[in-house]
Parts: C-alpha cells; structure tokens; sequence
C-alpha cells in the first residue's frame, strides 16, 4: 500500500508524466522497486512496533530521492547529449573544396589569343632590332657597308612565331583536357589541390600567421601541385613533337634502305626524350622554389613572378651545370 501511495503522490506531482515516459526513461522500475522495499519494510515490522522504530521514514525518503534525483539526471542529461552534438556539428563539419573548371578551348578566346600572340612575335623579331656593332669602324667604312647592306629575312621569325602560337595554345588546350581526366579520375580532394589557384592560396596562406620556413614550404608544395598538370602538358607536347620528327626523318630514309640511319634516329629520340623530361622537372622543382621566394616579399604576385622566373631559369640552369660540370649533352 505504501507504495501504491507513493507513486500517486509522484503522479499527483507530476501530471504530464505519463507510463510511457516513465518506462522510457526507467522511471517507472525505480518507483515500483521503492514501492516493493517500502511493503516489504512494512511487512517485516508488526503495527506496534512502528510507534518505538518509526513508520520506515529513511525507506520512503529515499524512494523520494532517488525519484526526484533521476528527473533531475534526465533533464542534465538531455542538455549535456544537445551540447555534445551540437559540438560535435561544429568540430566534424565537412570541409567544401570547390573546383572551377576553365573552358576546354580557354586558349583560343580573343585575350588569350591576343597575349599568346604578342609575346611569340616579340620573341623572334626583337632580336632583329638589335643595333649592329659599327659604331667604332670609319664613316668610308660605314657608307660602304650601308651601301651593301643585306635584305632582313621576315619570313623566317614569322614561321617560327606561327609555330610558337601553335604549340602554346597546345600546351593550355592540353592541360585543360588532363584537368577534365582529374576530375574524373582522382578524388575529389586532390583534383581539387591539382586545379587550386595558388596565388589566392598563398595570400590565404599568409593570413594565418605561419612561420617563415613553414609559409615557404606551404606556399612551394601548394605550387609544385598546382604546376604540375601545366608541366605535364607541357611535356606531353614536345616528346609529340619529337616522336612526330624522328619518324618523319624515318619514313624519308626508308627509300634509301639505310637501316643504319633508322637506328640511329631511334637513340637521337631516346636522348631528346630525356632532355625534354629533365628540363621539364627542373622546371616543376624551380618553379615551385621561387613562387616560396617570392611569396615571402609579397603573398599573390610574389608568388606568380617567383614562378614564372623559376619556370624559366630552371631548365637553363640544369642545363648548363650537366653540360659544364658533367659533360652531359642535352639535346
């Protein structure tokens, strides 16, 4: 009986309990384990002996307590399991890694055109702007030379400036197709790394407040990836055309039935291709060594001229120490 009172009293307490919840939460168990210890105090001790030891009081209060104590735990408990997952929303959320890719024929548009353009003239004209050394010969010598001065061939840095344009615009529409196989084919994360602009990189990169060393290393292996699928272009293109001239150079030896010359166009191939891929890793490893450099004076266009200047230097630089030092010719 006291047990049954006692979980009236709890429900008198608590209206909008209902069984349900009592069951879900282990409510309901505790009280009726309290109801059964309070009978059985109740039925351990005779009626007369409750006036001397009490009416079980310490039994019913700790059934109170314990009651109230679980409420008490459930509603800690539902707060602490909301923080937590609302912690756990805010520490495990998924990092976005947006890839843009650039139109496949991006090096055919009229500014790309344009600047690829201008730069392969000026590379093979300028060099006809240079002013011959007659400066110190006499004016008889002078008017005698500028009488039988030879015609300027324009033919020729015109053809070589065509094909210039053309394997530029080789090397973008080429990169642009090893970025649409990266996509497809690698995941997501590293397509992502491989196609990331890197000068934006780098000047996130230096509001993070990272040490010298540490920003230089970021900022070089960020541009090694980011360079790579250019370098790769790059020299797909010129062992094309080095594969394309060997056998050229075959097929017109063929009438002559010099198998000697077939032979030896094979290891002049080898060669070039081993050329072609030095310089292109020096290139790569360059490349990546000045954009560090230069992001260390500035974040963006540090970065882009230190690369640009280690694209360039890097082959020259290779080539010269394995053809001075080594002895190696690079062909």
């Amino acid at each position: 009986m006291a047990g049954i009172a006692l979980l009236l009293e709890l429900l008198r307490k608590n209206p909008s309990v209902s069984t349900q919840t009592l069951h879900s939460y282990g409510l309901f168990s505790a009280t009726v384990a309290a109801s059964a210890a309070a009978a059985s105090v109740g039925a351990g001790r005779p009626f007369a002996s409750r006036v001397l030891f009490g009416n079980g009081g310490i039994s019913v209060a700790f059934s109170d307590a314990g009651a109230e104590w679980t409420e008490d735990y459930i509603s800690n408990l539902q707060s602490a399991s909301g923080n937590i997952f609302r912690h756990d929303s805010i520490k495990y959320s998924t990092k976005e890694y947006p890839i843009d890719l650039k139109p496949l024929f991006s090096a055919f548009r009229l500014r790309s055109l344009a600047m690829t353009s201008l730069r392969s003239f000026l590379m093979f004209y300028l060099p006809l702007l240079e002013p011959r050394s007659n400066i110190n010969e006499d004016d008889d010598d002078f008017l005698q030379d500028s009488s039988t001065e030879q015609h300027i061939d324009l033919v020729v840095p015109f053809k070589k400036s065509v094909k210039q344009i053309i394997r530029e615009t080789t090397v973008v529409t080429t990169r642009r197709l090893l970025e649409r196989l990266a996509v497809h084919y690698v995941s997501h994360r590293m397509a992502w790394k491989l196609l990331k602009d890197v000068p934006k990189s780098s000047k996130r990169k230096a509001g993070r407040g990272m040490p010298t060393f540490v920003y230089f290393y970021s900022v070089s292996r960020t541009t090694f990836r980011g360079h790579l699928l250019g370098v790769v272009a790059s020299w797909l293109v010129q062992v094309g055309i080095e594969i394309y001239r060997c056998f050229s150079r075959i097929v017109k030896d063929e009438g002559e039935g010099d198998k000697v010359a077939k032979g030896e166009q094979l290891q002049v191939l080898g060669k070039k291709v081993s050329g072609v891929t030095i310089r292109c890793g020096a290139s790569l490893v360059f490349a990546s060594i000045g954009a560090g450099i230069g992001a260390l004076f500035h974040p963006s266009a540090g970065q882009w001229i230190g690369c640009a200047i280690g694209d360039l230097t890097g082959p020259i630089i290779v080539t010269v120490c394995l053809e001075k030092v080594l002895h190696v010719e690079l062909l």
